[in-house]
């Protein structure tokens, strides 16, 4: 993400407001393909720079997948499919002024109503900075209620602390996307605190206005799965290779292959397996780092509408010492189970390990929100639900020292890696179920946090 214009101003804001909204429940769902592209798709890259004027950030490059497009932003990134569109930006953007006209767009593609809009943020640093609906969480309320009667808001996690926020509508029918009822209020939550277990009502919400392996392929292609990792208080070890060594000026010329460099130098090209990634990258003068990656996590991807096989991750890096701040997300359902293979899509707790260990941060959120056609009752081997694994592997993944960082080639191995993830203690988790779709979310922080 750009910070080139904000030292002399005054702190960038990092973390994302992140947008998404889907006009039909899938592609097989949008009207006829023109040139072997269907529904959004077929909108022109000129007509997303005019709505992304409104939203105060610039395109940078593009990738065309098998089933979506992805567009780098001088602030984040903006994802396209046939169905939905995902708008993630940072900074002080105005994402949601772009709304209006995205429904305009959508409409003049054939789609025109909304299916399900989803909206959420981790915690601003410096919301004093932001501007329009985005200065307050009940202004965003607000807006988004003026335009969506069917809307709910919540506030997940210490509203005094490290906390996330989500605004969602029900479906235009009244159900979801799998036939389940759609919230006003989370179904049941469950909330641990420094692992104490409280009740409910700590979770508050805001009232008013590998792939998977074979026996998993099914429930995998009904689900919509997004996973995010939001860290703060980056290591000096995990900023320093996102300063950049070209100059501004050069920086147009030189910022997609210094990305990509920069990318294979500290380990985000192996975060999954290259054979089935596209990555674009850009590294910002002086300073920021972006990537969109889209990830062929099944074969046939691209040739039935019916079964989605194309996936994303994206990562955004603002560096400076002070507010330091790194996101991951990506939405390639992950098994909760190791994989065996080096080939393979890594399973959640390796992901989140090798995304850690890239960035080192002495604070970080996990988010972990999914769907699938059988949501309330699919339940793993052990007896658990879809998020009660997940939150199993993050606590795995986090607080267990089972892994380090590997040395760099000519760097002293000293008897071993890097004490890494083992040293983080959990500071909240809290799942909600809402009936189609099911958040698990944590926070975890260094035992000894650096300053940064």
């Amino acid at each position: 993400m750009s910070t080139a214009d904000h030292n002399a101003n005054g702190p960038f804001e990092g973390p994302e407001k992140l947008l998404e909204i889907w006009f039909a429940p899938s592609p097989a769902d949008v009207p006829s393909a023109i040139d072997g592209k269907r529904g959004l798709r077929k909108v022109p890259r000129l007509v997303w720079e005019e709505m992304l004027d409104i939203v105060k950030c610039k395109i940078l490059s593009v990738v065309e997948g098998a089933e979506m497009d992805a567009y780098l932003l001088s602030e984040s990134s903006f994802f396209v499919s046939p169905h939905r569109l995902i708008l993630k930006t940072c900074g002080t953007t105005l994402n949601l002024l772009g709304v209006p006209r995205i429904l305009e767009i959508a409409r003049d593609a054939g789609l025109p109503t909304v299916h399900r809009l989803f909206y959420s943020r981790k915690a601003f640093m410096f919301p004093e900075r932001q501007h329009g609906p985005h200065r307050d969480w009940r202004a965003e309320i607000e807006f988004l209620d003026n335009l969506f009667p069917n809307g709910s808001a919540y506030t997940v996690g210490k509203v005094n602390g490290d906390h996330w926020v989500l605004y969602l509508t029900a479906p235009e029918s009244g159900t979801s996307v799998n036939g389940d009822t759609a919230p006003s209020t989370p179904q049941s939550v469950s909330h641990e605190v420094d692992g104490v277990d409280t009740k409910p009502s700590d979770a508050s919400p805001d009232t008013g206005p590998e792939g998977p392996s074979e026996d998993e392929t099914d429930d995998a292609i009904a689900s919509d799965y997004t996973i995010e990792i939001l860290m703060t208080h980056l290591s000096p070890e995990g900023r320093a290779p996102f300063f950049s060594k070209s100059s501004p000026e050069d920086e147009d010329a030189t910022a997609g292959a210094d990305g990509l460099a920069l990318s294979s130098e500290i380990g985000i090209t192996n975060i999954f397996p290259s054979n089935i990634t596209t990555l674009d990258a850009y590294s910002f003068a002086p300073c920021g780092y972006s990537c969109n990656a889209l990830l062929k996590w099944r074969p046939d991807a691209g040739q039935n509408p019916a079964c989605p096989g194309e996936g994303y991750y994206t990562i955004h890096v603002t560096p400076e010492d002070g507010w330091s701040y790194a996101s991951f997300e990506c939405n390639v359902p992950l098994a909760t189970k190791p994989t065996n293979k080096s080939t393979d899509v890594p399973d959640l707790k390796t992901l989140i390990r090798r995304v850690v260990d890239i960035f080192r941060p002495g604070k970080l959120t996990l988010t972990l929100f999914i769907s699938s056609k059988d949501n309330d009752a699919a339940e793993e081997e052990e007896g658990e639900t879809t998020i009660e694994a997940a939150q199993r592997a993050f606590k795995a993944a986090l607080m267990y020292p089972s892994y380090g960082r590997r040395k760099s080639e000519g760097e002293p191995q000293c008897g071993g890696a890097e004490p890494g993830a083992g040293l983080y203690k959990r500071t909240d988790k809290i799942n909600y179920e809402f009936g189609g779709y099911d958040l698990a979310f944590a926070s975890f922080e260094l035992r000894t946090a650096p300053s940064s």
